[in-house]
């Protein structure tokens, strides 16, 4: 077992760690919504309003915070007035992202803002730029979010709901660089300042920023638009593989080699958000604009015998590595990072949640979530770890992940994942003036292709972990490999 040595200053606070990080995305995508989250009220699966009763308790448990609807490049061609009214007059549209296929649209506004309101998160909702106008983005805002007497109000309560609904965030588009218009950022940017003086009634309103490291694209956005028009700016980066698009690499077929190239790969969001941070810093150096890292996390080929439009892919203990190590980063660059969402929610790319029929399971990467979820509102604190950097085709990476965070309560949760998959390591945590008497700990630890299915669930699930130790200011973690440990002292 290698040692290591790891320092944490409980004093040190940085920054608050918001929920909001710990958001989720779900688009109209494959099988996303339909049959994920909506069922139907005459569907024998479990259900509230045709939502599904297993799919909002798992979400409760993770404490999900945020969620962003309904997309995606499906936002772009959204028409919210197809989604409202009675089920048997929505009219039907095609798909024409997401596999051609025709949807009845008997999800939309209620149900969205319903199943949030179930759960217990926001509401982040993405208006149409790309083929929509200002005026049907201004009457969707007022259909939501106001409680005055208007022609929208009235078609809201004739609709069933009387009261309005609270939507914290709205983004202005997605993607507009691509999907959502091919844009160039200062057509957006003036767009955007349009679409902002009108979609009036959420508190925040988040601008479509860059795809990936794109730094043109942000310093266009922060010069024309600036801290007072926006308070988010969101960014998309996923995590493929084999960094070609064509043949991303599979969910479950995959080998040592293929798994260390991956997280290398991962490990691009530290230098994104360092560059980012970088441009953003010289226009708004009191951080009132935050970045919104909207779209976030690993993107394989589909799983054989899948629609390859619906992006159906399996969840292994190295997405949970994968997961561990973004949200770690996350939590570190906390100042200017104000909220995340993991693509996508249910049975989409790095799912939380699997369906199939009346079964749910719960993959890795929820597992994450919920080992992590201890973060939320908390401060996160001064944490410096020796490491060791493994190897990988494309380069090298570090073995160790670690986010230290103090509660409201004084609690400090430590949560820290090692990548090898040949090395233990054995880390002396040193916490001067740091005053505990007890220490708990979780571990999510597998064979790093391992994955839970709907005939064996539990196959990858955390178990109570006695591989810490307390003594006074000095604390003893044992981390195995290929594993991810959440650690409560108090």
């Amino acid at each position: 077992m290698t040692a290591l040595k790891m320092t944490v200053d409980k004093n040190n606070r940085i920054s608050k760690i918001n929920k909001e990080i710990y958001g989720h995305f779900a688009e109209h995508l494959g099988r996303c919504i339909y049959g994920g989250i909506y069922v139907g009220e005459d569907s024998p699966i479990p259900n509230t309003k045709g939502i599904r009763n297993d799919v909002v308790e798992a979400l409760k448990a993770i404490k999900l915070p945020v969620l962003r609807w309904p997309g995606g490049c499906f936002a772009d061609t959204y028409h919210w007035r197809d989604g409202i009214g009675p089920k048997e007059n929505r009219k039907k549209i095609v798909n024409i992202h997401w596999g051609g296929v025709t949807e009845d649209n008997s999800f939309g506004t209620h149900e969205f803002l319903d199943f949030c309101e179930m759960v217990g998160c926001e509401a982040y909702v993405a208006v149409n730029v790309g083929s929509g106008t200002v005026q049907e983005a201004a009457e969707w805002m007022e259909y939501m979010t106001s409680a005055n007497e208007s022609p929208m109000t009235e078609l809201r309560r004739k609709n069933g709901r009387e009261k309005p609904w609270k939507v914290k965030y709205v983004g202005i588009g997605n993607e507009n660089w691509g999907c959502g218009g091919e844009m160039n950022a200062d057509y957006y940017s003036s767009l955007y300042k349009q679409f902002h003086c009108f979609t009036r009634g959420a508190e925040q309103q988040i601008a479509c920023g860059p795809n990936g490291n794109d730094v043109n694209w942000t310093e266009k956005m922060m010069k024309n638009v600036g801290p007072w028009q926006m308070q988010g700016l969101s960014l998309h980066n996923y995590t493929v593989p084999t960094n070609h698009w064509q043949h991303k690499g599979d969910s479950v077929k995959f080998d040592e080699a293929e798994y260390y190239n991956t997280l290398q790969h991962t490990w691009f969001m530290e230098r994104i958000l360092k560059d980012q941070e970088g441009i953003m810093q010289r226009y708004d150096n009191e951080k009132r604009i935050g970045l919104i890292v909207d779209e976030w996390g690993i993107w394989t080929d589909v799983l054989e015998g899948t629609n390859p439009g619906f992006l159906y892919q399996q969840n292994s203990m190295r997405d949970a590595i994968l997961a561990s190590i973004n949200l770690n980063i996350f939590n570190e660059h906390s100042a200017r990072v104000k909220m995340a969402n993991i693509a996508q929610m249910v049975n989409v790319l790095q799912a939380v949640i699997l369906t199939e029929g009346e079964k749910m399971i719960k993959t890795p990467t929820y597992h994450v979530f919920d080992m992590y979820k201890e973060h939320m509102e908390a401060d996160l604190v001064y944490s410096n770890c020796d490491n060791r950097e493994l190897e990988a085709k494309d380069g090298k990476f570090p073995a160790v992940s670690q986010s230290v965070s103090v509660d409201a309560e004084g609690k400090m949760h430590i949560t820290v994942s090692n990548a090898s998959l040949e090395e233990d390591f054995e880390i002396e945590c040193l916490m001067p003036r740091a005053e505990y008497k007890n220490a708990s700990a979780k571990i999510l630890t597998a064979k790093y292709d391992a994955i839970n299915t709907f005939d064996n669930p539990d196959a990858v699930a955390p178990k109570a972990y006695d591989g810490v130790a307390l003594d006074g200011e000095k604390l003893t973690i044992k981390l195995p490999a290929c594993s991810v440990v959440a650690i409560e002292l108090c």
